[in-house]
C-alpha cells in the first residue's frame, strides 16, 4: 500500500514490459561479443586478412568503451529514450555495414560504426531500470540483465558455430548472418521501446564536455590499442612506448579538464568524493580484468587440451550461465528483503577466488564434470558481484548523476576486461612454447610417446605430420597459430602440446586468482549506504507534489525532494 504523500511507481507488470524491451536491446550488445569471437576465424579466411582479424575486435573495443560515458552523460542531460533508441540504431546500421563489407579493413570500420552503438546499450539498460525502481527493489530486476548476458554467453558460440560452418542461407554467405541476425532484433526492440519506454525527464542548462571526450579517447585509445596489438608488436617495441605515452599524456589532460568543468564534466570528479562510489569503482575494474580474463581462458583449455569443438565448448559454458542466473537473483531479492548488500561482493570475489584456484588444479586427465563444476563456483561468484557493484554506485550519487554513475561503472569494468584478456592472453602465449618443449623432453623418457615416433604408420599419417615438422625445427610454440591438428594427430604425440598448454593456462588461473584477492580486500572497504526507497521518477513526482498548494491543511509525512535526496547522501557518505 502507498504511503499518504508518496508516490506510486510503476507496477511489477509495467516494469517486466519495459524491460522487454531494455533486454533485447542488452541481448543484442552481449550476443554479438560472443557470436563473433566463435566465427572471427573464418570470417578473417573468406576476406583473405587472416593477419588482420585482430583489428575487427580491437576497432569495436575501441569505439564501445569510449561512447559509454558519453552515452551517460548526455542522457542525464537529454533524457534516456532518444539516446537508446539512437544506440540501438547505430547498432543496427553497424550490424547492415558488417554484412555487406569486401576486406577486413571495410570490417574493422563497420566494426567500430557498432561499437559506438553498443557503448550505450547496456549501460542505458541499467540506468533505465535505476530510473523508475528504488534501489531496494532494483537488484531484483537487474539479475535479469545479468541472466541475458549469461544466455548470451552460451547461444553465441552455438549461433556463430552454426552460421560460420554454412557455405550459404538464403543466397548470402553463411558467416554474414552473424551480424545480419542483429537487424531483426534490433527493430523489434525499437518498436518495444518507442511503444512502452516513457520514463520522466526534466531538461535542465548544460555545457557539453568536448574537450573531456576528447582527451578520454586519447587516453584510453592507445591503451586499448597497445593491449589488444602488444604482443604482436612487442610490449617494449617503439610504437608501444609511443602508446604509453599518448596514453599518460592524455589521462593527465583529461583530469585537468574535468577538474575545470566541474559538474559539467564527462565524469565529475567529485564522484570519487564519496567512498562507495570510488570502492566500487575500484573492485569493479579489477573485476573486470580477473573475470573477463578467467571467462576467456576457460574455452581455450576446452577447444585445445580437451578437444571440444567452439559450438560444444560454448554449450559446456552452460554451468557457469547457471551460476550467475541463481546467484544474482537470490542476491537481489536478500537486498530487496533485508537493504543490505555489502556481503555479497565479499561473498562473490571470494567465490572467485576459490574458482580459479580450483581451475588452476585441472590437468589434461581431470574428469571433464569437475571443470563443469569449477564453472559453476566461478558463476556463482560473479553473480553476487556484478549487479550489486552497480547498484552500490548507483545508491551512492545523486539522482540527477545516475546516468554517468552507471556508464562509469561500466566503462571502467570493460576497460578491465579488455586489459584482463590481453595481459592473461600476452602470459599465456609467452609461456606456452617453452611448456611445450620442456613436454617433449620429459615425453623422451615415455615408453608409449617413444612407440609412436618409432611406429612406421605413425610416421606416413599426414595428420601427424606437424608434430614431426615441431620436432625437426624445435617450434612447438606453433599450437598457437593453428591448433586445428591435435584434433587428427596421434593422441600419444599430442600429449606434450596438451601438456605444454595446461601448465601455462595453470599459470594463468593462479594469476587471476590473485587478482580477485585483491577484489576481495577492496570489497571489504566498500561502506554500505542505506539503499534509497524511492526512485529518481518517484523523487521528481514528490518534488512536483510538494509545489502544488495543499486543499486542505492537514500535516502529512515529509517526503523527500530531488534536492533533498542529494544531500542526504552527500551526508551519509561522509566518514563516520
Amino acid at each position: 500500500m502507498t504511503q499518504p504523500g508518496s508516490v506510486a511507481g510503476p507496477t511489477h507488470r509495467q516494469i517486466l514490459v519495459v524491460m522487454s524491451g531494455l533486454m533485447l536491446g542488452m541481448f543484442l550488445a552481449a550476443l554479438d561479443q560472443t557470436i563473433v569471437g566463435t566465427a572471427i576465424r573464418t570470417i578473417a579466411d573468406d576476406l583473405q586478412g587472416l593477419s588482420m582479424q585482430a583489428w575487427a575486435t580491437t576497432a569495436y573495443l575501441i569505439t564501445a568503451t569510449i561512447s559509454t560515458p558519453l552515452y551517460g552523460k548526455l542522457s542525464d542531460i537529454y533524457g534516456r529514450k532518444p539516446w537508446f533508441t539512437t544506440a540501438i540504431s547505430v547498432f543496427v546500421i553497424g550490424s547492415l555495414a558488417c554484412t555487406v563489407v569486401d576486406s577486413m579493413a571495410q570490417l574493422a570500420a563497420a566494426r567500430a560504426l557498432q561499437g559506438l552503438g553498443a557503448g550505450g546499450l547496456m549501460s542505458l539498460a541499467l540506468t533505465i531500470i535505476a530510473d523508475l525502481v528504488p534501489p531496494r527493489q532494483r537488484p531484483k530486476y537487474q539479475g535479469y540483465f545479468l541472466a541475458v548476458f549469461g544466455t548470451s554467453s552460451v547461444l553465441g558460440p552455438v549461433i556463430g558455430g552454426f552460421f560460420a560452418g554454412q557455405d550459404e542461407i538464403l543466397g548470402i554467405t553463411g558467416w554474414r548472418w552473424v551480424f545480419l541476425v542483429n537487424v531483426p532484433i534490433g527493430a523489434a526492440a525499437l518498436i518495444v521501446v518507442a511503444k512502452v519506454l516513457n520514463v520522466p525527464h526534466s531538461r535542465r542548462k548544460h555545457r557539453i564536455d568536448y574537450w573531456g571526450a576528447a582527451f578520454l579517447a586519447l587516453s584510453v585509445v592507445p591503451l586499448l590499442l597497445v593491449a589488444e596489438q602488444g604482443r604482436a608488436w612487442g610490449w617494449g617495441s617503439p610504437v608501444a612506448i609511443v602508446c604509453y605515452v599518448l596514453g599518460v599524456v592524455g589521462l593527465i589532460a583529461f583530469l585537468l579538464v574535468e577538474r575545470r568543468m566541474g559538474d559539467e564534466a564527462l565524469i565529475p570528479l567529485r564522484l570519487f568524493g564519496t567512498s562507495t562510489f570510488a570502492m566500487t569503482i575500484v573492485a569493479g575494474a579489477i573485476l573486470g580484468v580477473g573475470m573477463f580474463g578467467g571467462i576467456s581462458m576457460i574455452p581455450q583449455y576446452l577447444q585445445i587440451v580437451r578437444g571440444y569443438s567452439p559450438t560444444d565448448a560454448g554449450l559446456m559454458m552452460l554451468p557457469m550461465m547457471l551460476g550467475i542466473m541463481t546467484a544474482s537473483i537470490t542476491s537481489g531479492r536478500l537486498t530487496a528483503k533485508t537493504g543490505h548488500y555489502k556481503l555479497f561482493p565479499i561473498i562473490g570475489t571470494a567465490l572467485t577466488v576459490v574458482a580459479l584456484l580450483l581451475f588452476w588444479t585441472v590437468g589434461v586427465d581431470t574428469p571433464i564434470w569437475q571443470p563443469l563444476v569449477y564453472m559453476a563456483v566461478f558463476g556463482l561468484g560473479l553473480g553476487n558481484c556484478m549487479q550489486t557493484l552497480t547498484v552500490a554506485a548507483q545508491n551512492s550519487v545523486p539522482f540527477g548523476d545516475m546516468g554517468v554513475a552507471t556508464a562509469s561503472v561500466t566503462f571502467f569494468r570493460q576497460l578491465g576486461g579488455t586489459l584482463g584478456v590481453a595481459v592473461f592472453l600476452s602470459l599465456l602465449f609467452s609461456t606456452v612454447a617453452d611448456n611445450i618443449g620442456r613436454a617433449f623432453r620429459s615425453a623422451a623418457a615415455d615408453p608409449a610417446f617413444q612407440a609412436a615416433l618409432a611406429d612406421p604408420a605413425v610416421r606416413a599419417d599426414p595428420a601427424n605430420a606437424p608434430v614431426f615438422d615441431a620436432l625437426s625445427t624445435g617450434g612447438h610454440g606453433g599450437v598457437l597459430d593453428d591448433s586445428s591438428f591435435l584434433l587428427a594427430v596421434d593422441p600419444r604425440l599430442a600429449r606434450p602440446f596438451q601438456e605444454g598448454f595446461t601448465e601455462s593456462i595453470q599459470l594463468v588461473f593462479l594469476v587471476g586468482a590473485a587478482v580477485m584477492a585483491l577484489a576481495f580486500v577492496v570489497s571489504l572497504f566498500i561502506k554500505e549506504i542505506p539503499l534509497r526507497m524511492h526512485s529518481p521518477a518517484q523523487a521528481a513526482a514528490m518534488a512536483a507534489a510538494d509545489e502544488k498548494p495543499s486543499e486542505k491543511h492537514t500535516e502529512k509525512p515529509a517526503e523527500p525532494r530531488v534536492e533533498d535526496a542529494r544531500d542526504e547522501v552527500r551526508q551519509r557518505s561522509q566518514p563516520g
